[in-house]
C-alpha cells in the first residue's frame, strides 16, 4: 500500500472515529451547561421547558434574607394549571433522611440498639435474608448490609408494588450483594426494613413517632406519610417521558412535603435544632449524612443546604426519564442556579 493510500484510510477512519464520538456526546446536558448564565433564577428556572420538565419548584433560604420561591411550567399540564409554590411533591429516597433522624432518637433514648441485629428485631426473616443474625441496625441505615435493593429487581418501575410485604417479597431469600460491612451498596430495602423495625419496638406505626419527634417540634404541618394521608388537589402531578399518565395517585411509598417544609426541616438537620442534646446529634453524625436527593417515576428533588453561603436550596421537578439525560439536567438546573446565589 503506498503513503497516499494510507493516509487517506487513516483520514477516513479518523473521520469515521470522530463522527461515532459525536453521535454519543450528551448534546443537551452540554448546550445547558454551556448556554449563557441568566441574571437571575427566575429566568434560569424559566428554562424548565426547555430542559424537558413540565414543572419545577425552587425554594432558596438564604441566612439574613426572606424565603425566595421561584416556579415555571404546570403543576397538570392536562389543565394547564400553573405550578404552585405551596403544591404538595413525593419526595423519594430524601425521606430517607427522616428515618435515619428518628433511627438516631430512638438509639439515644435506648429505645433500640444500632449494634443490634435485624435477626434480633425480625426474626422471621432469619433463613429468608441472609446473615440477618450479622446485619446491624446501623449497617442498614448506611446502606452497609448487602440486602439486595428491591427497586432493583427486573422491571420493577413497570408494575410497581404498593404495601412493603409485596417489596420485601421481591428479595427473600435472595443470595446477599455482599458479606455485612464489607461494601457499600444503595439499597430501598434497608429502609423498608428499618420501618419495619421501628413500628415493632414502639407498637404504633413508625410516621407517628416521626411526626411527634420531628415535624411538630418544627412546626412542619406540610409533610405527609403518603399520598393516601392528603388531599390529591395539593399534589403536583408527575410524569414520565413518553407517557400521557398522571403519576401522582400512584402510591410508590413515598413521603410529601412542600418545599418550604423540606427546607426547614433540612437546615434543622444541618444547624442541629433538630436534636434534643449533643449526643443524640453525635448518634446522627455517625450514622448518615446531612442532605439527600430523590429520583420516583414523575418526581425529582434536590435538597442540600450550602454551608458556603449558608443557604438551603430545595428543587422540585415533575418529569422523569430513567433512560435519558433527564436526571443530569436536573442537576444541570441546580448547579446554575447555585452559581447565580453564590455571584
Amino acid at each position: 500500500m503506498d503513503k497516499k493510500k494510507a493516509k487517506l484510510i487513516v483520514r477516513i477512519l479518523l473521520f469515521v472515529g470522530t463522527a461515532i464520538s459525536l453521535y454519543f456526546v450528551p448534546w443537551p446536558i452540554v448546550f445547558a451547561w454551556l448556554s449563557p448564565l441568566p441574571n437571575s433564577i427566575q429566568e434560569q428556572v424559566d428554562k424548565a421547558a426547555d430542559y424537558g420538565f413540565d414543572g419545577i419548584i425552587v425554594y432558596v433560604d438564604k441566612k439574613g434574607e426572606s424565603p425566595r420561591s421561584f416556579t415555571s411550567g404546570y403543576k397538570n399540564r392536562a389543565t394547564k394549571t400553573p405550578t404552585d409554590p405551596n403544591s404538595l411533591f413525593k419526595i423519594a429516597s430524601v425521606d430517607k433522611l427522616y428515618t435515619a433522624l428518628a433511627i438516631a432518637k430512638m438509639a439515644r433514648s435506648e429505645k433500640l440498639s444500632l449494634d443490634q441485629s435485624l435477626g434480633f428485631y425480625l426474626s422471621e426473616l432469619k433463613g429468608k435474608i441472609e446473615y440477618a443474625d450479622e446485619i446491624s441496625v446501623k449497617m442498614m441505615v448506611q446502606h452497609r448490609s448487602g440486602i439486595p435493593n428491591f427497586t432493583n429487581t427486573h422491571l420493577y418501575w413497570v408494575a410497581p408494588k404498593e404495601s412493603d410485604e409485596e417489596k420485601l417479597a421481591l428479595i427473600l431469600n435472595l443470595p446477599a450483594n455482599f458479606k455485612p460491612d464489607e461494601d457499600y451498596q444503595y439499597s430501598n430495602t434497608n429502609y423498608l426494613l428499618l420501618g419495619k423495625i421501628m413500628d415493632k419496638v414502639l407498637g404504633y406505626d413508625h410516621f407517628q413517632y416521626i411526626q411527634e419527634e420531628i415535624l411538630q417540634p418544627l412546626d412542619l404541618h406540610n409533610t405527609f406519610a403518603s399520598i393516601q394521608d392528603v388531599n390529591l388537589a395539593d399534589v403536583m402531578s408527575g410524569y414520565y417521558v413518553g407517557y400521557e399518565q398522571d403519576l401522582k395517585t400512584d402510591n410508590v411509598g413515598s413521603m410529601l412535603a412542600t418545599a418550604a417544609d423540606l427546607s426547614t426541616f433540612i437546615r434543622a438537620l444541618n444547624e442541629g435544632t433538630v436534636f434534643k442534646d449533643e449526643k443524640e446529634q453525635q448518634i446522627y453524625a455517625s450514622l448518615y449524612e446531612l442532605e439527600h436527593t430523590g429520583l420516583i417515576p414523575g418526581y425529582q428533588t434536590i435538597a442540600k443546604h450550602h454551608t458556603e453561603i449558608d443557604a438551603v436550596v430545595i428543587q422540585f421537578t415533575n418529569t422523569v426519564n430513567f433512560d435519558g439525560y433527564n436526571w443530569n439536567l436536573s442537576e444541570v438546573m441546580y448547579s446554575r442556579i447555585l452559581k447565580i446565589l453564590k455571584d
